[in-house]
């Protein structure tokens, strides 16, 4: 079994490559300018082949992965874990930062799924298509205009390409992590995320990358031929969140006008 894994240098995509690599797939490590990052994931992965990607240039990063895998010797699972984020009020986002997020966050991806598949599609043996979304790709932030634009674009991406590519075997889905501890996130590697209070997840902390990379090694395994075109969210509960603040303000509320508080 082959795998190609974009954005693997570090954080998720590291953590998921070296799952991958323990279930027993040869990886192709992604990377856009951390080559001595990509370097490091491929040992731990047991693995040599690292390649650069940068989903800025969606056309050349699609060649890329398909290269990647006439390296490895075909392609049985790609992970779309390369991605940026960014935060601008509505009101001040230009246009070229807006096209800039949604060119690496949504056309890349698109570009190099559907070189991925062509390739499932002409080997004849199915694969998996996992994409990397986020919490955001259903929940709105302030400032996240072009980056909830983007990630909801790539979950109901997942889906349309989970239809059309059913008939060849290979299922497509996305995994939307929440709040995860890495370098992305100013998160040094050595940093267990149980270390970092967050009282406003349920689990009251942020996620380690190798959580949310079980996830992904899932719907890329063999057993999980019968999920397609789902979004696994894995935020410790943060999307179960949405509604507390208003419902103690109204529990307040409520409190105040019926004389329990002063």
């Amino acid at each position: 079994m082959t795998a190609v894994v974009t954005g693997a240098s570090s954080g998720i995509g590291r953590a998921t490559a070296v799952a991958l690599a323990r279930a027993g797939h040869a990886v192709a490590v992604g990377y856009r300018t951390d080559r001595a990052g990509a370097e490091r994931t491929a040992r731990l992965a047991g693995q040599g082949l690292v390649f650069p990607l940068d989903l800025a240039d969606p056309e050349a990063a699609a060649l890329a992965v398909d290269r990647a895998a006439e390296q490895l010797g075909g392609l049985d699972v790609l992970v779309n874990c390369a991605g940026v984020n960014r935060r601008s009020p509505a009101l001040e986002e230009t246009l070229l930062d807006w096209q800039r997020i949604l060119t690496i966050d949504l056309t890349g991806p698109f570009a190099c799924a559907q070189a991925a598949a062509r390739r499932m599609v002409a080997q004849g043996r199915g694969g998996r298509i996992v994409n990397v979304t986020s919490v955001h790709e259903f929940l709105p932030i302030l400032g996240g205009a072009s980056y909830c634009a983007a990630k909801g674009g790539l979950g109901e991406l997942t889906k349309v390409l989970a239809l059309e590519l059913a008939p060849y075997g290979i299922t497509v889905n996305a995994v939307s992590p929440g709040e995860t501890a890495t370098p992305m996130n100013g998160v040094p590697d050595d940093q267990d995320a149980a270390g970092l209070a967050r009282p406003a997840i349920p689990v009251g902390r942020p996620g380690r990358a190798v959580e949310v990379a079980a996830a992904i090694a899932h719907l890329a395994a063999p057993e999980a031929a019968y999920t397609t075109g789902i979004t696994l969210t894995v935020d410790g509960g943060l999307s179960l969140m949405s509604a507390i603040a208003n419902q103690r303000y109204a529990a307040e509320q409520y409190a105040y006008e019926n004389g329990a508080v002063s």
